[in-house]
């Protein structure tokens, strides 16, 4: 039942070249920043990534981003993040964009072992009909475009169905844990990390404070150890290395 694993580099070590990761954080908040360095470090290339968006700031999947490690996302949010941009429109990259909410609710679907759902999100949109560019061919066109996928109707409204997401690995990051793997997420890193944990085959979680069992309230834990199968303990310094992506203060 002990989960914990002494280094990110040892938790991450069985993450082969084309392995799938599902990825927690957004933006910059609760991003798995030193389970994506001891990745990096590790040269593990050729990624599938699942992701809200793919790094910010060079900053978390940026790093394996800008060193062509990634060689595809599936995300819902491009933003300010310039080297994704040209990445995907030189066709150096396959993207998948999708309705965030949507994005969310596969993830949490792939975890709950419901293969598909229906959701209003897309219909009458190249989401639900297809030809959303998948990857671009350098000059302008696409070369790979999404396929159309069902439409039903219930009650009179009509519904798009899309697939559960599972992946072979996890990357997440807590702010409290247990030997157990049971994990705490502190304020707005509560985002994506909860489905992108019960996503994934193996999950591994970064935990800025880790506690023997028993010391969480039963009642304050976010995501039970059932979904974790990997925990890192953070040092002060890296639990504190948290940056702020926009400041904004009153003059």
């Amino acid at each position: 039942m002990d989960k914990v694993v002494a280094t990110a580099e040892e938790a991450v070590a069985d993450v082969a070249d084309g392995a799938s990761l599902a990825v927690g954080g957004f933006g910059l908040s609760g991003v798995p920043n030193v389970l994506i360095q001891a990745l990096y470090e590790r040269g593990t290339t050729g990624l599938s990534v699942v992701s809200n968006n793919c790094g910010a700031m060079e900053s978390g999947l940026a790093v394996l981003l800008a060193a062509g490690r990634i060689a595809r996302v599936t995300g819902s949010y491009i933003g300010a993040n310039k080297e994704f941009a040209r990445q995907y429109l030189a066709g150096e990259l396959e993207v998948e964009l999708i309705p965030q909410g949507t994005l969310a609710e596969r993830l949490r679907a792939g975890g709950a072992g419901i293969p598909a759902f229906y959701t209003p999100a897309g219909v009458g949109t190249q989401v639900a009909e297809g030809g959303l560019p998948w990857r671009y061919d350098g000059a302008g066109g696409v070369a790979l475009a999404s396929p159309a996928k069902e439409v039903r109707e219930f009650d009179g409204t009509e519904y798009v169905l899309e697939r559960g997401i599972r992946t072979d690995f996890a990357l997440v990051r807590a702010h409290r844990g247990d030997r157990h793997g049971n994990l705490v997420f502190r304020k707005s890193s509560r985002n994506f990390n909860p489905l992108a944990a019960m996503a994934g085959r193996i999950t591994v979680a970064e935990v800025e404070e880790v506690v023997e069992p028993g010391e969480l309230d039963p009642d304050a834990v976010h995501l039970p150890g059932i979904f974790v199968q990997r925990v890192v303990a953070l040092t002060p310094e890296q639990a504190a290395d948290k940056r702020i992506e926009q400041r904004t203060v009153r003059s």
